[in-house]
C-alpha cells in the first residue's frame, strides 16, 4: 500500500479507487453470505437417525457437528442403503444415518448416527462432488482426482476380467444381504431371450437372510481385526488411477458400477457390466480398471430406429447414423443401466432394459451407448436414474420419464411401465420449469427454477416428505417452509435438500 501511495501519483489515486471498489464488492458478497445460512434437510429412512429406526415423514434439519464449528453446508450427495452424505464449504465429506437393519457396513462410510461426522479420506484436497451407489461411494477432489471405497467389486484393482461365456449368464454368487431383495422384482426372476442369448434372472433366494452372511470391514479397523474365517468384502478409500492429464468433474454410482466424467467430456467407467451398463459393447462381467466409455464413437441409430430428427452422417456400412455431439456434459447411473447427455442435448442410454429404462421402445438390454431417438427433437439438459427408471429434463424445463413404474416413480399418473420417454404435463406442473431431477431406488424428486421441490413414487419410508407413507404416481409439492431449496438429491430410501434460509 505504501509503495503504491508514494509512487502512484495521479494514477495511484485511480488505482486506489479501483481497489476500494473491489474491496466494497467483496464486502457486499460477504454480507450476502452472512444473511443466508445453508441448511441440509432430510426425510425418509435413515435408521441411525432415529432411536426407534422409524422413518422421517417430514423434512428435518441436519445439524452440523460441533467439531466443524465455522464450517457450512455446500452440497448434498444423496446416499446409499440407509445412510446420507453431504459436502461442507471447506470440502469435507460428511456421512450419517446407518447402513442396513442388520448393522453391516457395506461401504465403510463412517459413523452412522444422528449427527454427521467427517469421513476420513487419504487426501487434504477439498471434495467438490460425491456420489453413492448401493454399496459403494465415490468422491471428486478440487484437483479432479477420484477416490472410491465400499463394496470391493466396485473398487478398481487394475485388472480387467472379461466374461468368456457366450450366453451372457449372470453370476450366481449373489449373496450380499439386502442387495438383491431390493434390486430384483419378482417379475424378473425368469429368463428372457435377447439378441445375444438368454439373460437369466437372479435367484431371489440368494438374498435370503438365512444365507451365510459375510462380515464386512470398517475403514477404521485394520485387517488384523478380522477373524480367519471371514471374507472381507469392503475396501477402504483408494485413489482411482486414470490417464495422465485426466481431470474428473463429476461422478455417478449405480448398483455395482461407476461412471466418471472429465472436463474434456470423456466418460470413464468401471465395475460390473453384465447388462451393458459400462457401454463397452459386450456383457463384460467385471471391469476392474477405469476404461473410456465410447459414448460418441459407438452411439448410433439403427435404420429401424431412424427418426426424421436425426441430423448425423451415415456410417460406412449404411446401417447406422453418427450422432452429432463432440463431448458428454452429464451422466447418471441407475441400478444396472447408465445415461449420458451430449453437448448437443442428445440423450444416450445403455445397460439393463427389462423395464424400458433405456427408453428405446423395447425391453432389450443396450450394450453400447444408444441414442433415445424419440427425444431427438428435444434438447436434454439433465438426467437422473433409479433402480428401474430414468428421468430427464429439457432446456425448456420439461420433465420426461421412462422405465419401471411399479410405485408411480415415473410420475405419469399410473403404474404402467413406459419404454419410451413420456412428458409429465400434470396441472400441478403448469408454469413450472424443472431445474434438476434426482432418483432414489423407486422414487423421484424435482426442483423447479423457482425453488420448489416435488416428489413422487415409492413412499413406504416417507421418502417423499409429505407427512405420510402413501405412494404417489404424480408429482406432489413438498412443504418446505422458511427455506429456499438450492439442490435436491435422493438416496435409495431417503431424500436430501440443500436450502438457504435467512439468519
Amino acid at each position: 500500500m505504501n509503495g503504491g501511495e508514494e509512487g502512484g501519483g495521479g494514477g495511484g489515486g485511480e488505482e486506489m479507487e479501483e481497489d476500494e471498489r473491489e474491496e466494497m464488492a467483496v464486502e457486499v458478497e460477504q454480507d450476502k453470505a452472512k444473511m443466508t445460512e445453508k441448511t441440509v434437510l432430510m426425510w425418509g429412512y435413515l435408521p441411525g437417525v432415529s432411536p426407534q429406526r422409524s422413518p422421517l415423514l417430514h423434512p428435518v434439519a441436519v445439524r452440523m457437528p460441533d467439531s466443524a464449528a465455522g464450517d457450512r453446508w455446500r452440497d448434498v450427495s444423496g446416499g446409499g442403503c440407509g445412510f446420507a452424505m453431504a459436502i461442507s464449504e471447506s470440502g469435507k465429506l460428511f456421512t450419517w444415518g446407518s447402513t442396513d437393519d442388520m448393522g453391516q457396513s457395506y461401504v465403510t462410510s463412517g459413523k452412522h448416527e444422528e449427527t454427521p461426522e467427517a469421513f476420513d479420506l487419504p487426501t487434504e484436497v477439498p471434495i467438490v462432488k460425491a456420489a453413492v451407489g448401493w454399496a459403494h461411494c465415490v468422491a471428486v477432489t478440487a484437483q479432479g482426482e477420484v477416490y472410491t471405497w465400499g463394496w470391493k467389486e466396485c473398487v478398481p484393482t487394475g485388472r480387467v476380467i472379461r466374461d468368456q461365456s457366450t450366453g451372457g449368464t449372470l453370476e450366481k454368487d449373489e449373496r450380499h444381504s439386502g442387495f438383491l431383495s431390493d434390486q430384483v422384482s419378482p417379475r424378473s426372476q425368469g429368463s428372457r431371450t435377447t439378441g445375444t442369448g438368454t439373460l437369466s434372472g437372479f435367484d431371489s433366494r440368494a438374498g435370503d437372510e438365512n444365507t451365510k452372511r459375510r462380515r464386512l470391514s470398517s475403514v477404521k479397523v485394520g485387517p488384523e481385526s478380522s477373524s480367519s474365517g471371514e471374507e472381507v468384502l469392503s475396501a477402504p478409500p483408494c485413489l482411482v488411477t486414470l490417464n495422465v492429464g485426466v481431470h474428473i468433474t463429476s461422478v455417478a454410482a449405480g448398483g455395482r458400477h461407476t461412471l466418471a466424467l472429465s472436463d474434456a467430456g470423456q466418460v470413464w467407467g468401471w465395475g460390473y457390466g453384465g447388462e451393458g451398463q459400462l457401454g463397452l459393447g459386450t456383457r463384460i462381467r467385471n471391469v476392474s480398471s477405469p476404461h473410456p466409455v465410447p459414448c460418441l464413437e459407438s452411439a448410433s441409430l439403427s435404420k429401424d430406429r431412424q427418426s426424421s430428427a436425426t441430423k448425423g452422417k451415415q456410417s460406412s456400412d449404411g446401417q447406422s447414423y453418427k450422432l452429432i455431439g463432440s463431448c458428454v456434459k452429464a451422466i447418471a447411473c441407475g441400478g444396472r443401466h447408465s445415461v449420458a447427455v451430449t453437448d448437443t442435448g442428445t440423450l444416450l442410454t445403455f445397460g439393463w432394459g427389462l423395464y424400458g429404462q433405456c427408453g428405446q421402445g423395447s425391453t432389450d438390454d443396450e450394450l453400447s451407448p444408444t441414442c433415445v431417438s424419440s427425444l431427438l427433437g428435444v434438447k436434454i439438459q439433465g438426467v437422473a436414474a433409479g433402480l428401474w427408471h430414468t428421468i430427464c429434463t429439457s432446456v425448456d424445463g420439461g420433465v420426461y420419464s421412462f422405465g419401471g413404474n411399479q410405485f408411480g416413480q415415473l410420475g405419469s399418473g399410473s403404474d404402467q411401465a413406459e419404454t419410451l420417454p413420456k412428458l409429465l404435463d400434470h396441472p400441478c406442473l403448469e408454469n413450472k420449469n424443472a431445474k434438476l431431477v434426482s432418483c432414489g431406488a423407486r422414487h423421484s424428486a424435482m426442483m423447479t427454477e423457482d425453488g420448489q421441490v416435488f416428489c413422487w413414487g415409492w413412499n413406504k419410508y416417507g421418502q417423499l416428505g409429505l407427512g405420510d407413507s402413501n405412494d404417489r404416481n404424480i408429482p406432489a409439492l413438498v412443504p418446505i417452509e422458511n427455506h429456499q431449496p438450492k439442490n435436491v438429491s435422493c438416496g435409495w430410501w431417503h431424500t436430501l435438500v440443500l436450502a438457504e434460509s435467512p439468519t
